[in-house]
């Protein structure tokens, strides 16, 4: 079956991360890189946006769940947004997200956690296993 990737280079949010004092007082700028595999299950018509993922829904998703509150790890907050992803999304068949803080070190231009989920063939809308 064919794909489609839909992706985000550096999409930048303020975030409420970290756990340390200075990370606790103020919001920190957080970079985000994603993919997201889409089974194509259906003819694009060109006119209707249902007929695809609507890539502005997934940013929306991005922003709205690394700006809901403060997270002490990335690894909490990558997992949270995975599974937000997972919940809301469920022609997403693989996913890729990457979240880094540039402000974290002076010696290099970011530090990050980046996790990656392929849902099983059972679990995919349109998906029959063999």
């Amino acid at each position: 079956m064919a794909s489609r990737r839909i992706f985000f280079r550096q999409l930048k949010v303020d975030a409420r991360l970290g756990m340390l004092p200075h990370e606790l007082e103020r919001s920190q700028p957080l970079v985000i890189d994603a993919d997201f595999d889409v089974d194509i299950d259906q003819p694009v018509q060109d006119s209707d946006i249902d007929s695809v993922l609507d890539y502005r829904r997934l940013r929306e998703t991005l922003i709205a769940e690394c700006t809901r509150g403060h997270v002490h790890l990335l690894e909490t907050l990558s997992e949270r947004l995975l599974q937000r992803l997972l919940d809301d999304f469920p022609q997403i068949s693989a996913l890729r997200v990457s979240l880094g803080k540039p402000q974290a070190f002076d010696d290099c231009a970011m530090v990050g956690i980046e996790i990656r989920h392929q849902r099983p063939l059972e679990d995919r809308p349109g998906i029959t296993p063999v």
